[in-house]
């Protein structure tokens, strides 16, 4: 690396793990970093189904969470050429970098039930919710609407469109809530039997087609319905493979434990996007942002000709708000997997709350004081690395010369 000019570090994705990553970067006064991204805007994306519901608009001005050394291109990347270490841009314009940060995030994936892509509105990402706010409001208050999908996003936004006293069916295909504890889930269930949701689980409830106004199960039921909201599937940008870089078999770069590309040292990922040994983290701010700080680590490290660390991912629990008046503090073992204790009611509100307005906190701190965050520092998970040891890890990227 030539030590007489800046560094020049590029993130791609300007979400939780694009953000921190972006902030923490600039502790050296000689990286120039720029953050590309779709929007002028940070998404906060736990709120999109707030967004939906109208209590919330999901987005933050970037001057409130980014750092000010940070440059914000606004545009998206279409193709990196790794050997030459430049970036399309969809502006026809080129960029360069000696070191990439991929975190390009995630959204849902394209539905495969016949009628699904043209009858039912996604909610992944914030031209979604956007697209289907006016949608809600134009229709009758007592109109059916179905939310397909009982994962977080699928609960959080039964709920808060049933607290409105909207008619929500909440289609499962499957079981309500599959990260809870059989404890946690029976207290979501009651607390959407009170909001009024009709909840259908079971392996007959898997969606085998939407109309216009039907949705029809796999057990012959067909649901009437004016609305249609899609929360299941997860899916990633094809950018890594329409640009020859190694991923897993849904596009996530894979990378060593250092957030490496397998492919290239100068490439390092985060957030959804990544996949660390071909063990990818579950999809969370909870992971986003430690990885994003960690991805700045490595390229910091290999600027400094230092050996960057491990990555360090533990998690604690999960948080789903069921409308703004309760919620569910699903609390895990160092596997995550959910344990019996949970905290629920109002006070789960309140600490889904406190989790969504820390997530930016914790963004404009690492921008003010880059290198502050230490989420990803904690003990280590060692629960991880037991796993690694009777799996195949990646071979590292070659050392830069």
């Amino acid at each position: 690396m030539n030590q007489n000019k800046n560094t020049e570090v590029v993130v791609i994705g300007g979400g939780y793990a694009g953000v921190m990553a972006a902030n923490r970067l600039t502790q050296r006064g000689d990286v120039t970093v720029t953050l590309v991204n779709p929007r002028a805007d940070f998404v906060h994306r736990v709120r999109l189904h707030q967004l939906v519901g109208g209590s919330d608009a999901a987005v933050i001005a970037y001057r409130d969470v980014l750092a000010e050394g940070v440059r914000l291109l606004v545009d998206t990347v279409a193709h990196i050429d790794a050997d030459a270490r430049t970036l399309a841009l969809t502006s026809d314009a080129t960029l360069a970098y000696d070191y990439l940060v991929y975190a390009v995030g995630s959204a849902s994936a394209d539905p495969t039930v016949p009628g699904a892509a043209q009858y039912a509105y996604p909610i992944a990402t914030l031209e979604d919710a956007q697209r289907l706010r006016p949608v809600l409001d134009a229709a009758p208050s007592t109109a059916a609407v179905t939310v397909v999908g009982a994962g977080p996003t699928g609960i959080e936004t039964a709920a808060e469109l049933a607290e409105q006293g909207r008619a929500v069916t909440l289609v499962c295909g499957g079981v309500l809530g599959p990260y809870l504890h059989a404890r946690g889930r029976r207290s979501v269930a009651a607390r959407l039997a009170r909001l009024g949701v009709t909840v259908l689980d079971g392996p007959g409830t898997k969606v085998t087609a939407v109309t216009g106004d039907t949705v029809h199960l796999a057990d012959g039921r067909n649901l009437p319905t004016l609305v249609t909201i899609w929360t299941a599937g997860f899916a990633v940008p094809d950018l890594a493979v329409r640009s020859g870089l190694t991923t897993d078999a849904l596009g996530r770069l894979l990378t060593d434990e250092t957030l490496t590309s397998v492919d290239d040292a100068h490439i390092v990922a985060a957030g959804d996007s990544a996949t660390p040994s071909g063990m990818p983290l579950r999809m969370s701010c909870q992971a986003a942002m430690p990885m994003g700080a960690r991805a700045a680590d490595t390229v910091l490290a290999r600027i400094a000709d230092e050996q960057p660390a491990t990555l360090n991912q533990p998690f604690a629990a999960q948080c789903i708000s069921l409308g703004r008046n309760a919620g569910i503090f699903q609390f895990a073992n160092r596997l995550d997997a959910a344990v019996w204790f949970n905290i629920n009611g109002t006070l789960g509100a309140k600490l889904k709350e406190t989790v969504c307005k820390v997530i930016p906190k914790h963004l404009a701190d690492e921008a003010a004081k880059p290198g502050s965050y230490s989420m990803h520092l904690k003990s280590g998970d060692t629960a991880r690395r037991q796993r690694l040891q009777v799996t195949q890890t990646p071979t590292p990227a070659d050392q830069i010369a």
